[in-house]
């Protein structure tokens, strides 16, 4: 009997994950399709296999398809990022852009675009070395006969209100270059181009290879720190692990897509009501789920009051916060 609840169980993951795959696949055609000039379905295969000459060659090869893969692939490595956060400190509420992440990303990130804006492609290397160094610098903070996850939030609330300060002093020292770093600063990829792809996807692909290689190490640590000793694992030399690879992951979405907030908090925490906390399911779910949210969303910050575009920072903002707290009232932690 408990051999077919089993089965009966990874069939009804399978299916989920399998409708989260094609929502995934419908959002990137979406994508595709609206913006200024609207178009079908069909004409994007056309020009994508056949057509390589007309306009709408054009308008698909340099702006709708290198902006979709970005969008993409900063959902995929934000939600990700919260996804072990919210793991390794077994905290809903952990997420890269709550406890400093982002915000040391996006500090190192402000760095390289308006004091060295000729090694723009060293943006991504600036944006984790600052994710980091605050991941590391909280952990020092935390660190007290071990980084207890309670402990490690408080700490990174404070960090990345310091870091927050440290934005607003560099944007104070340069009004000048501020109206360039305005989209940065809420989160937005209407200037996304190929050299953007070209920059994000080695990063994410490294961190998304290593996550489906310990997915299993992740659920141990779910256990509590007591239990995951017992079970033989190093619980501090793995969580810091997952730390890195989290500040990889959110690293590289922020060096594109600027501060972009809550895809790391409510989409982990989304697809967990759907598929459960096994990390062998979540991690891959998580994959389209966040890559999803953001295509959708980015299509509807070019819709929504077109022809003007607003940042997708905005739409997230104004879709998240009620929909987390949504989430909460419905599980009663709220």
């Amino acid at each position: 009997m408990n051999v077919r609840n089993t089965e009966e169980k990874k069939i009804n993951k399978g299916f989920i994950l399998s409708v989260f795959i094609f929502i995934s696949v419908l959002s990137f055609f979406i994508s595709m399709s609206n913006g200024a000039v609207k178009l079908s379905f069909k004409e994007i295969a056309d020009v994508l296999f056949t057509e390589s000459s007309s306009v709408n060659y054009q308008i698909i090869w340099n702006v709708r398809l290198p902006r979709t893969i970005t969008a993409a692939l900063v959902g995929t490595c934000l939600a990700l990022s919260g996804a072990i956060l919210q793991g390794i400190m077994r905290n809903p509420l952990a997420g890269p852009n709550i406890i400093g992440v982002s915000s040391g990303a996006g500090l190192m990130t402000l760095i390289v675009i308006i004091l060295f804006p000729n090694y723009y492609y060293l943006a991504p290397v600036g944006s984790f070395t600052g994710a980091l160094l605050s991941t590391l610098f909280i952990y020092f903070l935390a660190w007290r006969d071990g980084a207890a996850p309670t402990k490690l939030i408080l700490a990174g609330v404070a960090v990345s209100s310091l870091l927050s300060a440290g934005n607003n002093i560099i944007m104070t020292f340069y009004p000048d270059k501020v109206s360039g770093v305005i989209g940065f600063m809420v989160g937005g990829l209407s200037s996304v181009n190929w050299k953007h792809v070209y920059m994000i996807w080695p990063y994410a692909l490294t961190g998304i290879v290593l996550l489906m290689l310990l997915p299993n190490k992740l659920n141990i640590l779910m256990l509590g720190d007591e239990s995951a000793v017992g079970l033989g694992l190093n619980v501090e030399k793995t969580r810091f692990i997952f730390i890195i690879i989290s500040s990889l992951l959110a690293g590289a979405a922020v060096s594109v897509a600027g501060l972009l907030g809550f895809v790391g908090l409510i989409v982990p925490h989304m697809t967990r009501l759907f598929i459960g906390s096994d990390y062998r399911y979540l991690m891959p779910a998580t994959i389209f789920t966040g890559s999803a949210t953001v295509l959708l969303c980015d299509t509807l910050a070019r819709v929504l009051f077109a022809p003007v575009e607003i940042p997708v920072g905005i739409i997230m903002s104004a879709l998240g916060a009620p929909f987390f707290l949504f989430l909460l009232r419905r599980k009663g932690e709220y």
